[in-house]
Formats: structure tokens, sequence, C-alpha cells
């Protein structure tokens, strides 16, 4: 079995929210012994995908979890980008072949719902690919 070494991908939009959720993921990822090789900043979530690639086109990387806050404005806007960014991450794992966790809180999600929802949502992006990397 390849060492367990995952890369996390974090949008710096929202950051106040990003912030705690990397914090978060970073302390389950030392509790479940996973080794975290590489962490990218992104400008928002729209970015996710591109870095993901990124990362899971690097040997080592075994997995990717991404983190980032979708919140809810006056349009639909929140929806367009968290539904492009999921499907797009999705693809990405089976392109690659590599687990790659949706740790993104969204579509209409407020900012109060999200600052609730960030400890948890990067908690289970990391047990996420650590499940997946299991069952490979």
């Amino acid at each position: 079995m390849r060492q367990k070494s995952i890369g996390i991908v974090v949008s710096k939009f929202n950051e106040e929210i990003t912030s705690q959720m990397l914090a978060s993921a970073k302390q389950e990822a030392k509790a479940l012994k996973l080794k975290i090789s590489e962490i990218v900043f992104v400008s928002g979530a729209f970015e996710i995908p591109f870095a993901t690639k990124q990362l899971l086109a690097k040997k080592e990387i075994t997995a990717v979890a991404t983190l980032g806050a979708v919140i809810k404005g006056g349009t639909g806007h929140d929806q367009v980008i968290a539904h492009a960014v999921a499907k797009k991450i999705l693809d990405l794992s089976l392109e690659f072949n590599k687990p790659v966790s949706l740790g993104i809180i969204g579509p209409n999600a407020t900012l109060s719902q999200a600052k609730e929802r960030a400890v948890p949502y990067a908690q289970r992006a990391v047990q996420a690919v650590l499940g997946m990397m299991m069952e490979k």
C-alpha cells in the first residue's frame, strides 16, 4: 500500500470560515496519522478544480481534500459555482483514480450556517479521503 499522503486545496474566499476549516483538517489528519504533503491556497471555490488537478498529477499525493465555503448571495451564483466545482472534482477523481473529497460548504448556505458547518465539513473531508484510500 502506498504511503497515506494527502494534499489539501483551500479557498481563500470567505477566509474567516476556510481558515477554521484548514485548522480542523490539519488536526483531523494528524489524529488519523495522515501526512499532508502539500497545501494549496486558491482565490475562490471556482479555482479548486485546477489546483486539485495539479496535486493529483503528483505521484506522492495519494488523495486530495478540498475545502471551501460558497455563501448564498442575492443571485443564484452560489449554485452555479458549487455545482460546477463539485462536478469537476468528481471528474478529476475518476480521471486520476485517486480519492478527492468534497469539503465545500454550499450552495444556499448562509454565513452563520457556514460558520456552524466549518469544522465538521473539514473533518469529514479528511475522513472521506482516508476511507476511500483504504478501499483502494
